[in-house]
């Protein structure tokens, strides 16, 4: 599957997005306040984005929890009637555009859109791109018991277990060797 390096930023988007959202009770939303939605949107170089309010910070949380259960979607089916609803929701307008000296990309979103449509439009387009290539499953989350952060599988063989295999996996992998010493020790 190509993926072109607007879709990657989409997706790498989406995955932080979803990520935001805390985990339990315990933990805290990654989007607290409408400051922290504005540094999200710096940090992801949101276009037009223009001046945030408290009205965009609860719509992004909404389109946050949708893109959530695109994640959870057991099939293809099921992930692309939930990625059909946002895309429509957010009032899709496809259009070439080279800002930013960037080069020719497509922007799915309407000029003038709200900071939860632009995401809504652009990173729900870039999902379906996966369901339409049949790779619906690379989108999944980590598999460590005590994480559950999303993350798109982009390894050749589908085989990425882990939201980052340098923490969670090797964690894991430790932990594991040393239940096989404490055992072989008797």
């Amino acid at each position: 599957m190509l993926i072109t390096h607007d879709i990657r930023c989409a997706l790498d988007t989406v995955v932080d997005l979803v990520n935001t959202a805390p985990e339990d009770d315990t933990t805290p939303d990654g989007l607290a306040d409408v400051a922290a939605l504005a540094d999200f949107v710096g940090n992801h170089q949101i276009s037009d984005a223009g001046l945030l309010s408290d009205f965009d910070l609860s719509a992004v949380r909404t389109v946050r929890a949708r893109f959530a259960a695109v994640f959870a979607a057991p099939d293809a089916r099921s992930a692309a009637g939930l990625i059909n609803d946002l895309v429509a929701a957010a009032g899709t307008t496809p259009r070439l555009t080279d800002h930013d000296g960037h080069d020719w990309h497509v922007h799915y979103f309407a000029p003038g859109a709200s900071v939860a449509d632009h995401l809504a439009a652009d990173c729900g387009m870039a999902l379906a791109f996966f369901v339409v290539a049949g790779e619906q499953e690379r989108l999944r989350r980590c598999e460590a018991p005590d994480c559950r952060r999303a993350f798109v599988d982009l390894s050749r063989n589908r085989s990425r277990r882990y939201c980052d295999s340098r923490t969670c996996g090797n964690r894991l992998h430790v932990a594991a060797y040393r239940a096989r010493r404490k055992e072989a020790a008797g």
